[in-house]
């Protein structure tokens, strides 16, 4: 069978966040969560893993991975976090990624597309990777977002996000249980106990549940979903549908 081609489209340039907001009151996000697990079967270009199942309310301002607690009952403060990026401030193409650490094709993309991209375009200065959370796949897509936000604290988002995607497994399955996220952090060299103490503390809700409400504006609905300067890129797509989008956004920006 002919695999469908995922088209792309124009899209309204995304605002240059660098820090987040503290705020005082949690916004609520209601997601629509998965109701079936997604296998990595087939070649690299199926579209986006989409929501599907009963409205759920995973709203990641309220969530702690301490599970005895009261979700989010220890944000007195939300964190103030810049937006996790590779490459060059200025670089002439920002992509915008929106992902889920539990999506199968999110994970296919930062193991095999993403170090591609790296060596070709970030550290050439012509590209800026931003990440934005969308962690809509259940529980464990919150906690894993929690955790890297806790990693990003210390330093080394990009090396927690490396090894959540590379111990990847089937949805919800306990991969990102409490346990797990913690060892994560002890084999990507983070000071462990802080790193407890930030993750059960509730204060990168907020930060996420900004991305994942920002995504819904935008009409994104399954990850993973990329903006390469105007150009909405929808799925798993091949290397060469971003090496498309960054040359002709890089073109564009130099004659402007």
């Amino acid at each position: 069978m002919t695999e469908p081609k995922v088209p792309t489209k124009k899209a309204p340039t995304l605002g240059g966040r660098r820090a987040w907001p503290i705020l005082g009151i949690l916004i609520l996000v209601a997601v629509l969560v998965a109701g079936a697990a997604v296998f990595l079967s087939g070649a690299f270009r199926p579209g986006p893993t989409q929501v599907s199942g009963d409205a759920g309310d995973l709203d990641p301002a309220k969530q702690s991975v301490s599970p005895g607690e009261e979700p989010g009952s220890q944000a007195d403060e939300e964190a103030v976090l810049d937006v996790p990026a590779r490459g060059d401030e200025d670089a002439p193409v920002v992509m915008v990624e929106y992902a889920d650490f539990q999506c199968p094709f999110c994970g296919k993309f930062a193991r095999d597309v993403e170090p591609e991209l790296i060596e070709r375009y970030v550290e050439g200065g012509t590209l800026k990777i931003e990440w934005r959370d969308f962690p809509y796949l259940g529980q464990e897509s919150v906690n894993a977002a929690l955790a890297a936000r806790a990693a990003q604290e210390q330093g080394k988002f990009w090396e927690y996000h490396d090894a959540l995607y590379r111990d990847q497994s089937s949805l919800n399955s306990g991969t990102f249980s409490d346990e797990k996220l913690i060892a994560l952090a002890e084999e990507v060299g983070l000071d462990v106990e802080r790193f407890e103490s930030d993750l059960t503390s509730g204060k990168y809700g907020q930060a996420i549940s900004q991305d994942l409400q920002e995504g819904q504006s935008l009409g994104i609905s399954g990850t993973p979903t990329f903006f390469v300067n105007d150009t909405m890129l929808v799925g798993a797509q091949p290397i060469e549908a971003f090496e498309e989008a960054i040359e002709e956004a890089a073109r564009e920006a130099e004659d402007a």
